[in-house]
């Protein structure tokens, strides 16, 4: 079976598809190490293959061959991303196990404290390598790593109700997971949604925090992260008057409605 599966991804890998590499234009390099995070220890990295006959499982180690490494230094990206220094109160991970599995999802981050696990689904490898685009490949995989590590490292808010109560816990936890991967690069534009607020979570929440970060300060991610720690209990609504302070037009909701007619929306 690993035969087979192995002669499937050479015949994958040399199609024409691939030298043209229609995407290219849309896929966005990593961003750069910062100097203060190059020695930052972000945790031993235990890699897994419980599904190695798996086409999803071939491609993955032809595109990535030193899994540890990759899952390093993008969690040395997505640090930088929600933290001003490796000084910052940053939750110490020892051990992140990362399993490749044939399962019928995407991914998803389980545990916490000092060990935490990352699954990520070999058949959704095999339907984001559907045009035998390795760029766009490792673009997908690292906006799902970068998403499920912000979970590893991100901070908690308090007061504010459960992940599973879906309300402005959850939002908070899933908006800056998908803020990190759009501030890395791993979302485009045609993955905005349209419409929600923003507590609605995931890339609706995502791309609303990236865009203050891009338009109104640069390290609004990192201090909407630290609000986690000083404003309880928690709220959008505090998290914002603590970031801008009693300035009107910086309120969340007239902010949300400067993002929406910006982006045409509204």
């Amino acid at each position: 079976m690993k035969k087979i599966v192995s002669m499937m991804l050479c015949l994958m890998l040399m199609t024409p598809a691939m030298a043209k590499n229609k995407e290219k234009k849309d896929i966005h390099k990593p961003a750069p190490i910062e100097k203060q995070w190059r020695k930052y220890f972000v945790g031993n990295v235990d890699f897994r293959d419980v599904s190695p006959n798996t086409a999803g499982s071939e491609i993955y180690k032809h595109i990535i061959p030193d899994p540890s490494s990759y899952i390093t230094e993008n969690a040395k990206r997505v640090l930088q991303t929600l933290y001003f220094s490796p000084k910052d109160s940053i939750p110490k991970l020892e051990t992140i196990i990362y399993t490749l599995k044939d399962y019928d999802g995407i991914s998803a981050k389980s545990g916490s404290g000092k060990t935490i696990g990352i699954v990520y689904s070999t058949r959704w490898i095999e339907k984001s390598f559907a045009n035998n685009d390795t760029a766009k490949l490792d673009y997908e995989t690292r906006g799902v790593l970068y998403h499920e590590l912000t979970h590893a490292y991100q901070l908690e808010p308090k007061g504010c109700g459960t992940y599973g109560d879906h309300g402005i816990y959850w939002a908070f936890i899933e908006g800056m997971a998908d803020a990190v991967r759009v501030a890395n690069g791993c979302f485009t534009a045609k993955d905005r949604p349209k419409g929600g607020t923003w507590t609605s979570g995931y890339r609706t929440t995502g791309f609303f925090l990236n865009w203050i970060a891009e338009n109104k300060d640069k390290n609004f991610l990192r201090k909407f992260n630290r609000s986690a720690l000083e404003v309880i209990p928690w709220s959008f609504e505090g998290a914002f008057k603590h970031i801008f302070g009693d300035n009107e037009k910086y309120t969340v909701e007239n902010l949300w409605n400067e993002y929406q007619k910006a982006m045409g929306d509204i």
